[in-house]
């Protein structure tokens, strides 16, 4: 690529955010489209681009593209895509935390690959970043939650999927939960942080920054930081970190507005999607930074809860954004054989499922896909990595 030259950025996925990314680069001097790689047949609406430019096969986009974008929400699909533009070199950057928290840990094995900022878990990562440099020391990774209803009903999620122009899965996995659980994992699994508890504790309140001080009182109980989030209709759609300071910057951080500690509350009131992906995408392009990904030892997974009474020979076709499943974070050393949300997709029942049961892999026949051989790829890691921790305590322990 010549130094002068345009990014070619090939898209991946149809949805809002690259219909936006779409509209936001045909202005970019940085950045054009070269592609969008989409499932869908026929005329695509809200997809401002010709049809010349639009591809049902990989090659076609990654052989005149320098960098992909993927924001699919579809796990199983966008590991495939992505396994498949790291054959041809090139790098790839994702609004996916889907896809992320299920196989970013074994895809970043196989190319380079982040997270974008714009989303709550990139927001988080600048604003880390940022007051890192600062001194501060994080003790709760937040997210801001307006409303959340575990078990919507479908008339209510078809009206607002239509009002807000998302499909019908995005928006009831917004409103069920299962999006947060997702991002704070991530997040977790990004900066060596935990849970306090199987799905999180997202404390109710009008008072955010209060609630984000509890969070931190939890975090200190704990002994690591946290990632978690609060349900509040009056804060602002961001995000938030709790931090620490050292004892003697107090009156600094007094004088500066910052409180009388030993609490601090940083906080982003926005997150602008695909609007803060282009800074991402040339960040990686020009100095190969990734931003945030799932870590090389993740602890923290999504599992899938059933939302009502399942039976033996039901068929679940999709296991995010579903009225049958919702998400929920988890220790992976505590539920080694929970179904990551994001594996749940075109599976078979074997077992009755009780409402509020996390579905186990031997309650269920699943299909073959690179993506399930990239979570027990993991997971295998993650056994290896217990068993050392395991060995080293009982070495500790020992007279």
């Amino acid at each position: 690529m010549s130094h002068n030259a345009k990014i070619k950025v090939g898209l991946v996925g149809t949805g809002w955010i690259i219909r936006g990314l779409v509209k936001l680069l045909q202005k970019n001097t940085d950045m054009t489209v070269s592609g969008i790689l989409t499932r869908r047949e026929g005329v695509i609406e809200g997809l401002e681009i010709a049809k010349d430019f639009v591809f049902q096969t990989p090659e076609k986009l990654f052989l005149r593209s320098d960098v992909i974008v993927v924001s699919t929400g579809d796990p199983i699909y966008s590991t495939a895509v992505i396994m498949e533009a790291f054959k041809y070199n090139l790098p790839v950057v994702t609004m996916d935390a889907d896809t992320m928290v299920t196989t970013g840990t074994f895809l970043a094995k196989h190319g380079l690959i982040t997270e974008a900022n714009g989303d709550q878990p990139g927001c988080l990562a600048t604003l880390r970043n940022e007051i890192l440099e600062m001194g501060f020391t994080p003790l709760v990774y937040g997210n801001i939650k307006g409303f959340l209803n575990k078990k919507p009903m479908f008339d209510d999620m078809s009206y607002w999927a239509l009002k807000q122009g998302f499909s019908l899965s995005s928006v009831t996995s917004f409103t069920d939960g299962t999006k947060v659980q997702i991002e704070q994992a991530l997040v977790a699994n990004a900066f060596g942080a935990g849970i306090a508890q199987q799905g999180l504790v997202g404390i109710q309140t009008e008072d955010f920054e209060h609630s984000g001080f509890q969070l931190a009182e939890i975090a200190e109980e704990t002994g690591i930081p946290i990632s978690d989030y609060i349900l509040s209709k009056t804060a602002p759609p961001g995000i938030f970190i709790v931090s620490t300071h050292r004892e003697e910057m107090r009156n600094e951080l007094r004088t500066y507005k910052m409180g009388d500690g030993p609490y601090y509350h940083h906080y982003k009131p926005t997150h602008l999607c695909f609007f803060e992906i282009a800074g991402t995408v040339k960040k990686l392009m020009q100095r190969q930074e990734v931003l945030i990904d799932n870590g090389k030892n993740p602890t923290i997974s999504v599992a899938a809860v059933a939302k009502r009474s399942l039976e033996k020979g039901d068929f679940i076709l999709n296991g995010i954004g579903s009225f049958d499943t919702r998400g929920e974070a988890v220790r992976i050393a505590d539920e080694l054989d929970h179904v990551p949300i994001g594996l749940l997709k075109n599976v078979i029942l074997k077992e009755n499922v009780e409402e509020g049961q996390i579905i186990c892999f031997s309650d269920i026949d699943i299909p073959p896909s690179i993506a399930l051989s990239a979570w027990f790829d993991t997971l295998k890691e993650q056994r290896e990595n217990m068993k050392i921790n395991l060995s080293v305590g009982e070495f500790n322990n020992q007279p």
